[in-house]
């Protein structure tokens, strides 16, 4: 297949922290094709989740907009059907779409079927809104309400699905006809918990004996976070392996030279780090992810770093100016694409890291709360409602063992932080109000624990 633009083929786990892959340091978790697509690749060693929660995060992908702006700030509510949106603008240039695995942004029920319309440009569909069930997963196919199945493990099927696809696309080559350039999506369920249900294969080479924890887990999770990090580090290894299949099927296929190969995750997992569990908190293991761009016939196969810190809605305006393509005025985050080729940070050197509402697994009672951050190349500080909150510094303390916040000697420090996040805040007309107030403003239902309800 040969076209002037390059396809895009994006690949995201669910909950994968970067922490937990070899390129960055782990010595424990086997990823040895992820290992070898790092050394091909742009690697963000600073890119960041700014609002670490599973549907947040994919509408901010989709849109290129900040969850107070598309509405999608909670999990299980809806994103526009009319909202302007990565599919629909490749589309509009002569791109085929695709999508296969969790989608996460209908809101309307955890295995209903999404009608076209809310598809948000998506033509090939394989597609799912939510499961963790991941042996018995459930799917449906184009425009068919009927409820498949995927067979065995769900993350080795949809890849092999997906491989299929671009098999399928040498066929639409002819004299006349050399294929559109496709923008393909694959998102995978896992590692996200249940951690004990990866493949056989894959548990058994991770006895929970053997977890080597890292030391800001408290003593008293350390038994527990073991037998979650063993299970854990199984899905990533099985995604390895799909990802190994995936990326040996773009080389028989040709497709290498002239595709953009992203491979990120949604959010972290904190997986016991600090006494805490899963996502949305403001620490390292929530919301530094993995961001991996590979394009061998721009920027070649030899892979360097960029310590930019680049966020979720970064990525869709980055990939359109990648490819030529404008960048409308209803997009929010910031073009990196300058950056690949040694140009200035657009973060200004700090993210902003934020929950404008707690809830789910980051409720009040255990210590959820709104808040608003910096992720800075050195330094994370946040505020609640009540005031200065966190204050890290990465470089010194990269597991964050000593909040430094309201420290004396460090006042100038903190009220530089604070100042650069106050401008972040009034940059995008972020009141910082309490969250219920934004949850009135969507006219969003709550549960009694402060959860949108999953089938509202």
């Amino acid at each position: 297949m040969s076209q002037d633009r390059p396809n895009i083929i994006y690949v995201f786990a669910d909950q994968w922290r970067v922490q937990d892959t070899g390129y960055a340091g782990n010595r424990q978790v086997r990823t040895p094709h992820l290992d070898s697509l790092a050394a091909q690749s742009i690697n963000f060693t600073h890119a960041v989740a700014g609002i670490p929660v599973c549907c947040p995060a994919r509408a901010c992908l989709l849109t290129g907009q900040h969850a107070l702006t598309h509405g999608v700030f909670v999990n299980d509510v809806h994103l526009a059907d009319d909202a302007v949106s990565m599919a629909k603008l490749f589309k509009a240039t002569g791109y085929d779409t695709a999508y296969v695995g969790k989608w996460h942004v209908d809101g309307r029920g955890r295995s209903n079927y999404i009608p076209p319309e809310s598809r948000q440009g998506f033509d090939y569909w394989k597609t799912l809104e939510c499961t963790h069930d991941y042996n018995d997963s459930k799917y449906y196919a184009g425009d068919s309400d009927q409820q498949l199945t995927w067979e065995g493990y769900d993350a080795i099927e949809q890849t092999k699905d997906v491989q299929a696809y671009l098999r399928a696309r040498r066929h639409l080559d002819d004299d006349d006809n050399t294929g559109n350039p496709f923008l393909l999506l694959l998102s995978w369920g896992p590692p996200h918990a249940p951690y004990e249900t990866a493949p056989a294969a894959y548990r058994e080479l991770y006895p929970p004996e053997d977890i080597e924890l890292r030391p800001n887990v408290p003593p008293e999770m350390a038994a527990e976070a073991r037998e979650w990090i063993s299970g854990y580090y199984a899905h990533c290894t099985a995604l390895d392996d799909c990802l190994g299949a995936l990326l040996q099927t773009i080389e028989e296929e040709g497709l290498a030279d002239n595709t953009i190969f992203v491979f990120t995750s949604d959010h972290g997992d904190m997986l016991g780090s600090q006494g805490q569990v899963k996502k949305q908190r403001p620490w390292e293991e929530s919301i530094r992810v993995p961001f991996l761009l590979r394009w061998p016939q721009r920027f070649g196969l030899q892979g360097r770093e960029i310590d930019a810190l680049l966020d979720t809605p970064d990525i869709l305006p980055t990939l359109l100016s990648l490819c030529d393509m404008a960048v409308p005025d209803t997009v929010e985050g910031k073009d990196f694409s300058a950056s690949f080729d040694g140009g200035p940070d657009p973060s200004g050197g700090a993210a902003l890291i934020y929950c404008p509402h707690p809830f789910g697994q980051f409720l009040r009672p255990d210590g959820g709360r709104e808040y608003r951050g910096l992720r800075t190349r050195t330094h994370t500080y946040a505020r609640d409602l009540n005031g200065p909150w966190l204050l890290y510094d990465n470089e010194s303390d990269p597991f964050q063992m000593d909040n430094l916040v309201d420290r004396p000697v460090l006042k100038s420090l903190q009220a530089e932080l604070e100042s650069q996040l106050q401008d972040k805040l009034d940059d995008r007309g972020d009141e910082f109000l309490p969250g219920e107030t934004y949850i009135r403003r969507w006219g969003y239902p709550l549960d009694e624990t402060g959860t949108v309800p999953f089938n509202w």
